[in-house]
């Protein structure tokens, strides 16, 4: 096999040009002729009843062309609720988010009314002579005591706060519990975080008279997802709604939501029929973007004396917030994560799914997956302690070894397939973050911190990830009379850099530069279907599409160039471009020369019968989850006199398989890595017992910044997936997976002579001085 020319190269981002010189066209800076702006009425009250609302002084504002409320919007609305997103059998009816509330509120910042006028200065100022009169309800805060007898519903109509309860079991739990020389037991809160990209969320709608056609474009994951549910909801077809995602500043999974914004901007633009636009505010983003946790995890563990595990059971609450726009995909994946890459033979957790007057809980960067590799952490963190064991050594004796790969666990995945673990060597990963880290000399760097009077502690933590989710992606490669390759795909791109992986996967099989060749993703006009970012599975599922066309394209050019030349394909080569016969270069025909040979000239046959056009569309279809992940080692600074953390060194041993661009493969796990260490020891998404928001601000809400986060020691370790024809993995995520959990490890490590057991994060410095106080 020849070297590859682009796949494996650390080739700069296209991406970056643009954005870097201030041309990146985002939805703020798209500007129609007379466009209108708006703005919420959003609720202050976390549960209340709406008894009227008067908008006659805000709609007299000079400059104001419309207040409309969901009695306004009705007539041109399918249903008042949006659809649910993962459409899952099991779950109660009536549970998504409304277009615009109208007898009910649930949440503080849920949207009420719309407000459109001439500047977003004058809807704000109008949405405030909006009058609500609402009648204040008993609110529900806390999602373990909502579960409590008596306590207040976070729905009127409900006779429970409990949505849904399920269970993930195999093994036989009482059997490996009774049987079991030791026991330990962990009771986790992992609490709030927020997405919080650089942009927010933001949507313009316009309305083409000439065409009959509703445009929108958003900053959203899922371009395809988001046409039809408007279709849906608006009465629409096809052809009468476009949804184009332009530049996107992030997304993390709060974008992979499609919102009632959207819904009521798209339908205010078909009543008026004018461009409006709405762009989110930060704080609009703290009340009403979905937000990704608050799990309670009571958990014990069986284990024999060498710290193999036997068994785990207990119960996770989770709150899922006042509304559920997308399934109950967070609470499953935390529950199926929790065995992660270790060998569990016995599992019985019970997983209670809770209504709260708080906004929804649904996918942020890693969806689950690090609040199961939290718990399992803290779980072998236990088992180590309780034995007298090394840590790292506990893991290395649950790992799953590399001779049972592909490993296939019990767990199911949403889609019922087994959980399969396809390829990997974690005890591998591990002893590379150990070793890359000097893990065997912290004990002497510990003991002389110690006699200068610091606190140095070391952690371990070990995740994975499924990744390359289906059903498909889709992908088409084109080459046009002028000869220029392109790539159309479903995919999105959200600055995770998939234009250049992409190109550089279709580059491959020509033999051209990659930025000759044009990409175009996030546009419903230009490919029928697609499924979006998340999940971390774009580049399996997207490349994989793009590759597979791409080679189509490539054997039909060679049959045609054969064909011209009267030669066989199997004499031709490919060469920057051209298809030559072998050995004389300079001959046969460019790609332009291809494709115009089987555009058609009127009147006349095809030539060798071929059918016009060089291009394929292809959809890829995984046959199951791919799973990346890695090792991570941190070692840490705590002043127990401030409880501050300083992070010394972080090392990262990951798995994502074969590495399109080696380079945005480490950017990724840099940055899934940074938000992890937000996570741990920064985001704190409070709300008061009343179920009042605390933190609206980047004042209260801390992110980790530059001076926080240190040189992420990155090791790409490469085992291909046999599941998709590139051999790849998803990345995206991965960073995040195992972070906080071996933060934790490492402070509680720092604070052993204290005796602290740290059971929730984020720790925040009064946090860990309260609890070394009260062990001192």
């Amino acid at each position: 096999m020849s070297e590859p020319l682009y796949i494996g190269k650390p080739l700069r981002r296209r991406e970056d040009g643009p954005l870097l010189r201030g041309q990146g066209r985002f939805v703020d800076d798209l500007v129609f002729p007379g466009t209108l702006e708006a703005a919420f009425v959003r609720s202050p009250h976390p549960h209340a009843l709406i008894r009227s609302i008067d908008a006659r002084a805000a709609r007299a504002l000079p400059g104001v062309h419309a207040v409309f409320t969901l009695d306004d919007l009705k007539p041109l609305l399918a249903q008042e609720r949006l659809p649910l997103q993962f459409r899952t059998a099991q779950l109660p009816p009536d549970i998504t988010p409304f277009v615009l509330a109208s007898h009910e509120v649930a949440f503080v910042g849920e949207a009420v009314a719309i407000v459109i006028a001439d500047t977003r200065y004058l809807a704000e100022d109008a949405a405030a002579l909006v009058a609500v009169d609402y009648e204040p309800l008993p609110a529900v805060s806390d999602c373990r005591l909502a579960l409590v007898p008596g306590a207040p519903r976070a729905h009127r109509g409900r006779t429970s706060n409990v949505m849904i309860e399920f269970s993930q079991t195999y093994g036989d739990v009482a059997s490996a519990f009774g049987r079991a020389p030791h026991r330990v037991s962990v009771n986790l809160k992992q609490h709030r975080g927020g997405a919080h990209s650089i942009e927010g969320r933001g949507v313009l709608a316009s309305y083409d008279t000439n065409e009959e056609r509703l445009t929108v474009w958003s900053s959203t994951q899922l371009a395809h997802e988001v046409r039809a549910f408007l279709m849906l909801l608006l009465r629409l077809d096809e052809n009468q709604v476009r949804v184009v995602a332009p530049d996107v500043g992030g997304g993390f999974g709060a974008k992979f939501v499609m919102y009632p914004e959207e819904v009521a901007v798209a339908a205010a633009c078909l009543k008026l029929r004018r461009a409006i636009k709405w762009i989110e505010d930060r704080r609009e983003h703290f009340l009403a973007a979905v937000q990704e946790r608050d799990q309670y995890w009571d958990l014990e563990a069986a284990c024999d004396h060498d710290g193999r595990l036997l068994g785990v059971r207990g119960r996770m609450i989770h709150d899922e917030g006042a509304y559920t726009p997308q399934g109950i995909n967070l609470p499953y994946n935390a529950s199926t994560a929790l065995p992660g890459p270790y060998i569990l033979p016995a599992y019985d957790l019970l997983v209670q799914v809770v209504e709260t007057n708080k906004v929804a809980t649904m996918p942020v960067r890693g969806a689950g997956y690090p609040e199961g590799a939290f718990a399992m952490e803290r779980l072998l963190d236990r088992i180590a302690q309780e034995l007298g064991l090394d840590r790292a050594e506990v893991r290395r004796r649950n790992l799953v070894p590399p001779e049972r790969m592909p490993y296939v666990t019990p767990v199911k995945t949403r889609s019922g397939s087994p959980v399969t673990l396809d390829s990997g060597d974690f005890p591998a990963c591990l002893a590379g973050a150990l070793a890359a880290i000097d893990y065997a000399g912290f004990a002497a760097r510990q003991s002389d911190a110690r006699a200068r009077g610091r606190h140095l502690g070391i952690g371990i933590g070990i995740g994975v990830k499924g990744t390359g989710r289906g059903p498909f992606e889709s992908g088409i490669v084109r080459i046009g009379r002028s000869g220029r390759i392109s790539v159309y795909t479903g995919a999105m791109p959200m600055g995770q850099g998939i234009k250049t992986a992409l190109a550089q996967i279709c580059a491959e099989q020509f033999g051209v530069a990659p930025d000759d060749i044009s990409v175009t993703a996030g546009d419903t006009a230009v490919i029928p279907h697609g499924q979006g970012g998340f999940a971390s599975r774009q580049t399996v599922t997207a490349g994989s599409a793009v590759h597979l066309a791409a080679v189509a394209v490539r054997e039909k050019a060679f049959k045609v160039a054969a064909h011209l030349l009267e030669a066989s394909p199997r004499d031709l080569q490919m060469r920057e471009g051209r298809i030559e016969i072998a050995g004389a270069r300079g001959s046969g025909f460019s790609l332009r020369e291809i494709a115009e040979a089987v555009s058609g000239v009127p009147g006349y046959a095809m030539p060798g019968g071929f059918e016009p056009g060089l291009e394929s569309l292809q959809n890829f279809m995984p046959s199951a989850l791919t799973y990346g992940g890695g090792a991570h080692a941190v070692e840490v600074d705590v002043d127990v006199e401030t409880g501050g953390v300083r992070i010394l060194r972080y090392v990262v041993v990951n798995d994502s398989g074969r590495a399109i661009n080696p380079m945005i493969v480490e950017g990724q796990v840099v940055g899934g890595t940074a938000h992890g260490i937000g996570n741990a020891l920064f985001e704190w998404m409070g709300y008061d017992a009343g179920a009042q928001p605390v933190t609206t601000t980047f004042a209260e809400y801390l992110l980790p910044g530059a001076t926080e986060v240190p040189t992420i020691e990155v090791t790409l370790a490469e085992y291909p997936s046999p599941l998709n024809p590139l051999g790849v993995k998803g990345v995206g995520e991965a960073g995040c997976v195992p972070a906080a959990a071996a933060i934790v490890s490492a402070v509680e490590h720092a604070l052993a002579p204290f005796g602290l057991r740290i059971e929730e994060y984020p720790m925040s410095p009064a946090r860990l001085v309260g609890m070394i106080a009260r062990m001192a």
